[in-house]
């Protein structure tokens, strides 16, 4: 069963603005399957150059910016109609984001640094 819902809310200017939920959702499935692909790629990075310490936490932050920065050029200045916010864009899945990233650096920094 595939309903569509839509949500409105008011600009400044007054007008009212109508969100399809299942687009939202999609675009949000969309960016969350990005950053968990940047956030393993740039943990494997991290994990086979060496960054140890407080450096590669450095690294995630700078990636994850560069990564907002992309999907901002990719949408335009038509941001709005994919997504409610552009710092949702940034913070959206952030600390999920972490978590990967520490795994998949930890794992790689052993694998080639330590054994």
């Amino acid at each position: 069963m595939n309903t569509t819902r839509t949500r409105s809310r008011k600009e400044k200017s007054g007008e009212i603005v109508a969100y399809s939920e299942t687009a939202v959702r999609n675009n949000h499935c969309v960016l969350e399957y990005c950053r968990t692909s940047m956030s393993a790629l740039s943990g494997c990075t991290a994990g086979i150059i060496g960054l140890t310490g407080i450096l590669g936490f450095v690294f995630y932050f700078i990636i994850a910016i560069a990564l907002w920065l992309i999907l901002l050029i990719k949408v335009g200045s038509s941001w709005n109609k994919y997504f409610r916010g552009r710092l949702n864009l940034l913070t959206n899945g952030l600390g999920g984001g972490l978590f990967t990233y520490v795994l998949f650096w930890t794992f790689l920094y052993g694998m080639v640094h330590v054994y």
